[in-house]
């Protein structure tokens, strides 16, 4: 320890104060009241005292009268613990606003006195900003209040009685209790009798709504706006609300129409009001033109039913049964076409369009049932093929291309024709021929064909009527051009008379149409031509060439043999 040079004493930090310089605070804390009905807790102020003598501290709580707590010295004069380590509270810990635990209670410090404030601030120490001193609310609520004083009121209420009598103001509103669970719109009539302020509500009871028909809901009663503070607790369900309880009631000013009016916890939309209400709040309050508002609600429109999309399994009709009911039931079908059309199959012969070599032979046999709308492909097995005939397709619906997913559309009869392309699952078919019962329904149905499909009859008739022997020289094209195409054959016919060409050349197109269907592919048709030497570069023989072309690579070869024919 350091020795004071001039008395050889230890030295002491104290010294450097004055015995009577002390730090006071202004604090309190909160103690809880566990066996009273009255009051939880309690606010108790006291005053704490620094001693920069020798760091010492006490605590003093003003003495009050009647309080029947010890007051005083709560802790007397002494170097307080900090923490458990062994430290004490200085100076430098103490401030405004702060917390410090004493003894296992805690201190709120909210204010200090002036030297207090001076001396933390010389000596570098921050001080927070006062806080008020809080009070015990048993203490405040024991405080007897002051004595109010209200002048009589000169308003005469028998004149009211007599001015008023009968006359009552009807207000037409709704209380719309639709977000709330099985609420609901209802209808109510407010009257506001002038006489004495009362307000009753009736409720509009519609036939078969399901209610019991009570002519009132709320009686005819003053009807309470503001409450006092302590009347919210207030006994109402037992008890009549007298003036006291009552800051503010309902008048005539508070019910304007198109603005809404909370009564009793309900909250009603004033939306019209009769023409004796109209004219007195235009000659009592100025306001004209009260409007009548329109609260009818429009049914909204239909939801619309929207379909998952396709998964691809099945028909979309059956898929969508599993969206329109829990327990999906099979889609109904047609039962007059099924019964009308029962066993009728149309059938056709196709040929597959594939750049396979290997597929250009084969046949397929198309059936599209009438009374389904299906179809099924069967391929006729052929022996040393090296493919394997049997069916090819079962019965199934086979939408057209490039048709919508959610609304697809189907192959129909009339989409069948000889020349027509098929498309099934990718797989592109022509078809070549049909059987005798799908040109007799084509003609009693005419109105479901095209123009081409018609005209693809009238070619399969014409073959089949022309003979065997002379059906070279008396197959004709059908159609708006035939005395231009005979007219151009007979030209040929005069021009190239005599070439040695014209004994084989129908003899070369027979042997490579297998099928005598009277056509033969464009490439073929040029090389049959090369190796006879026909002039195909003539003007007059591309004239022909185009008019006997069928599609984009077929060319009916009896129109140009009868050409060379003489």
């Amino acid at each position: 320890m350091a020795s004071n040079p001039v008395h050889g004493l230890p030295f002491l930090p104290g010294t450097s104060f004055n015995d009577s310089t002390v730090l006071k605070f202004d604090a309190y804390f909160q103690e809880d009241v566990p066996m009273s009905t009255e009051e939880h807790y309690r606010i108790r102020q006291v005053h704490i005292y620094y001693y920069l003598e020798d760091d010492s501290m006490s605590v003093m709580e003003p003495i009050v009268e009647n309080s029947g707590i010890p007051q005083g010295k709560l802790i007397k004069r002494q170097r307080l613990p900090k923490n458990d380590v062994g430290n004490h509270y200085h100076w430098k810990d103490l401030n405004r606003g702060i917390n410090i635990t004493i003894y296992g209670k805690t201190f709120h410090i909210v204010d200090c006195d002036h030297f207090t404030q001076e001396f933390l601030e010389s000596q570098g120490i921050e001080l927070n900003p006062p806080e008020k001193m809080a009070l015990d609310p048993y203490t405040e609520l024991r405080k007897q209040p002051l004595r109010k004083y209200v002048t009589p009121s000169d308003f005469d209420q028998l004149k009211q009685f007599l001015t008023f009598d009968k006359q009552v103001l009807r207000f037409y509103a709704i209380w719309d209790d639709t977000d709330s669970m099985f609420g609901e719109c209802r209808n109510y009539i407010i009257h506001y009798y002038l006489m004495d302020d009362t307000v009753e509500i009736r409720e509009v009871h519609e036939r078969n709504n399901g209610r019991d028909p009570f002519p009132l809901l709320m009686n005819r009663q003053r009807m309470p706006k503001i409450l006092v503070e302590n009347a919210e607790t207030f006994p109402q369900c037992v008890l009549e609300i007298s003036d006291q309880e009552v800051l503010e009631w309902y008048t005539a000013k508070d019910f304007i129409v198109g603005k809404t009016v909370t009564i009793r916890g309900r909250t009603f939309f004033i939306y019209d009001c009769d023409p004796f209400t109209r004219q007195y709040y235009k000659e009592k309050f100025g306001i004209a033109d009260l409007p009548s508002i329109d609260v009818s609600k429009k049914e909204p429109p239909p939801v619309k039913q929207e379909l998952p999309p396709y998964n691809g399994y099945g028909l979309i009709e059956d898929s969508a049964q599993n969206c329109f009911v829990l327990i999906p039931k099979a889609p109904k079908s047609d039962v007059i076409k099924m019964l009308l059309n029962d066993n009728k199959v149309l059938r056709y012969l196709a040929a597959l369009e594939s750049p396979i070599p290997e597929d250009k032979d084969r046949r397929f046999v198309f059936s599209y049932f009438l009374a389904t709308d299906m179809i099924s492909i069967f391929e006729p097995p052929v022996r040393n093929s090296g493919i394997i005939g049997g069916k090819y397709l079962g019965r199934t619906k086979v939408v057209k291309p490039n048709s919508s997913v959610d609304y697809p559309v189907y192959y129909s009869p009339s989409d069948f024709f000889i020349g027509a392309v098929i498309e099934v699952f990718g797989h592109r078919f022509i078809i070549l021929d049909t059987d005798e019962y799908v040109l007799k329904y084509m003609e009693s149905n005419a109105a479901q064909y095209s123009p081409e499909a018609l005209l693809s009859i009238q070619k399969r008739f014409q073959r089949q009527e022309s003979p065997a022997s002379d059906s070279e020289n008396k197959r004709t094209e059908e159609g708006p051009g035939v005395q231009e195409l005979e007219a151009l054959i007979d030209t040929i016919q005069k021009q190239f008379k005599g070439h040695p060409y014209k004994d084989n050349i129908c003899e070369a197109f027979q042997d490579q149409d297998k099928e005598a269907s009277g056509f033969v592919d464009k490439e073929m048709f040029f090389k049959i031509c090369d190796s006879l030497s026909i002039p195909v570069d003539d003007s007059l023989i591309k004239e022909l060439i185009r008019m006997c072309t069928h599609g984009e690579d077929r060319i009916n070869y009896f129109n140009f043999v009868r050409a060379f024919s003489h």
